[in-house]
């Protein structure tokens, strides 16, 4: 047998049972936004002008950071304007360093009422590369900077890098979060088994999320859009065998904040509020929290 990671038992989609999102929807759409900080001069991040090796420039990079910078000085502020045009509610991926950078953004968010989930502290990190205890340092100090601002724990988590250790599911569970935006192998919420219990799976894509798309496949951003509307469209077909699906759209301020990104999924979005009637428009929370409801529903 090849090592297994022990979390999840192989559950083909033609056996799941057949359950329904709030009034009767039976495809959820949520938009998942990441706002990361970064460190000057260090540490890891997106490129778009990656060197010969693959690390960027000599450090201090300037081009790459201020690059990554304006998603939170402009960009960010830009989809917000869009959410609200189009009343969209969003889950917010919030590097706990942002607090202290950008608080006023994350301020704008929580006005809007959208969810507030944790994305570690800084994406200039991977968690894996973490012993144990320092992992857990880690995901006490992010939970606690966003605790005190909130005024309640984040319940959502997802890894910068989406870089997990062996024991990450473990240390999630018994921090008291209850669902991990991590796992992608699944259309529907799944439960991976950690050392204290049940932690909720809920789909993160890697596939419709720009940072893949536009960084590592040189998506144009009419790609990314038409990429977002195939999707839709392709599940709005897929639903009909009466089984319930996630869909996530994965944004990052400083790519689709661009303005000519930004106009493309503009189009994107107005297509499926157009027809908000067939599908639910929601978080992560609280696909999280409809199927914390449904007992032994879940693979």
């Amino acid at each position: 047998m090849l090592p297994s990671h022990g979390r999840y038992s192989y559950h083909p989609w033609p056996e799941r049972p057949v359950y329904s999102w709030p009034s009767g929807a039976k495809l959820a759409v949520y938009l998942g936004i990441n706002l990361e900080h970064f460190a000057f001069g260090e540490g890891l991040g997106a490129e778009l002008a990656p060197g010969p090796n693959g690390g960027g420039g000599p450090q201090p990079d300037v081009l790459n950071y201020a690059w990554r910078d304006y998603g939170n000085r402009v960009g960010a502020w830009r989809l917000i304007e869009l959410l609200e045009a189009l009343r969209l509610p969003a889950t917010v991926l919030v590097n706990s360093a942002m607090y202290g950078y950008a608080p006023s953004l994350i301020a704008a968010h929580r006005a809007r009422g959208d969810e507030i989930a944790a994305h570690g502290r800084t994406n200039s990190e991977r968690q894996s590369t973490m012993d144990e205890a320092a992992e857990r340092a880690m995901i006490r100090a992010a939970t606690t900077v966003i605790t005190e601002a909130e005024g309640a724990p984040p319940r959502g988590w997802l890894s910068p890098w989406i870089a997990e250790s062996r024991v990450t599911p473990d240390l999630l569970a018994e921090a008291g979060y209850s669902y991990t935006l991590n796992w992608c192998a699944d259309d529907q919420p799944i439960h991976l088994a950690t050392r204290t219990g049940p932690l909720l799976a809920v789909p993160y894509p890697q596939e419709v999320n720009d940072m893949p798309s536009i960084v590592a496949r040189k998506d144009s951003a009419e790609q990314f859009a038409a990429m977002i509307v195939a999707d839709f469209e392709e599940r709005l077909l897929q639903i009909r065998d009466g089984k319930p699906q996630v869909m996530g759209i994965a944004l990052h301020p400083h790519l689709i904040g661009q303005p000519y990104r930004l106009r493309a999924l503009r189009g994107a979005l107005e297509h499926i509020t157009a027809r908000q009637g067939l599908v639910w428009l929601t978080t992560a929370g609280q696909i999280a929290s409809h199927v914390a409801r449904l007992p032994g529903m879940l693979p």
